[in-house]
């Protein structure tokens, strides 16, 4: 029951500032950047405190957060672009679907879960229904929209890479999954401080006027995150890291209801299947 209400309350606060960064269009280094500061003041108190009371040994600490820093820096400005390339109901279901595939594999091959049948069942049934999600319309559609299903393969290889390393940071490398998202969140600020003040002025322009975007990306994304890392330290990352994707069928009805994205019918079957497989996992 803790497992699933940290995944549920993950999958609310991502699809959320995920539809507020699609609904106002704000994209690059600058808008990420205030995110990332807004991000890196509201947690630094809970980070601190976090690896102060873990004990945290900071010299296994920081390589681990400055690799996980890295990768959400690439999944942030790629995603983004894809975003603007192509409609979101395609970038993000695919992005979510192949993303969790690939990280069930790699938690089973190199750390050596073993979920039982069900479980994999679950996960199977999920990343089902996030594909029927990302290609509702059909093979015609998905010839239209090859830039979205590229970018969004793209995306669910760095989400594979991010999920298992920062899973065994907060699992086999014992680190405290607040203490190292907030690490994490201020080597991002560090990496895309250069482009975000040499263009200073486009930052402080996108940050004044999408200051709401960035109040939620800044405070939604890290705490979606951080529960996933709490819920992985508490259930196998193969379980989890597919669970978590059922905020595709908030972002896919967001997609059709908000953007006016086509072919709803086959957004909601595939997010019944979703449901299913969620269900499956609570077995």
């Amino acid at each position: 029951m803790v497992v699933a209400l940290l995944i549920a309350g993950a999958a609310i606060a991502h699809a959320t500032w995920n539809i507020a960064v699609k609904s106002t269009g704000a994209s690059g280094p600058g808008f990420f950047w205030s995110g990332i500061v807004v991000g890196a003041i509201a947690f630094a108190p809970f980070g601190v405190a976090s690896l102060i009371a873990e004990g945290t040994d900071l010299g296994r600490w920081l390589p681990l957060a400055a690799v996980s820093g890295a990768l959400q820096v690439v999944y942030f400005l790629t995603l983004q672009r894809g975003y603007r390339l192509a409609d979101v109901s395609i970038v993000y279901p695919l992005a979510r679907g192949s993303g969790p595939v690939l990280a069930v594999v790699l938690a089973i091959v190199v750390l050596g879960e073993r979920p039982g049948w069900l479980g994999l069942l679950g996960a199977a049934v999920i990343v089902t229904g996030v594909v029927v999600i990302g290609l509702a319309g059909g093979a015609a559609r998905a010839r239209d929209n090859r830039t979205g299903i590229l970018y969004g393969l793209v995306v669910g290889v760095i989400i594979a890479v991010y999920t298992l390393w920062d899973g065994a940071a907060v699992t086999v490398g014992g680190m405290p999954p607040v203490g190292l998202y907030w690490g994490s969140i201020v080597f991002q600020l560090v990496l895309l401080a250069v482009p975000a003040l040499r263009q200073r002025r486009e930052t402080v322009r996108v940050a004044r006027r999408h200051w709401i975007a960035v109040l939620l990306f800044g405070i939604l994304g890290p705490l979606a995150y951080i529960l996933v890392l709490i819920a992985m330290q508490l259930a196998p990352i193969s379980l989890v890291a597919p669970a978590r994707e059922v905020s595709v069928v908030l972002v896919g009805l967001a997609g059709w209801l908000l953007f006016r994205e086509p072919h709803p019918v086959q957004r909601l079957v595939g997010a019944g299947v979703v449901l299913v497989g969620v269900a499956l996992l609570a077995l």
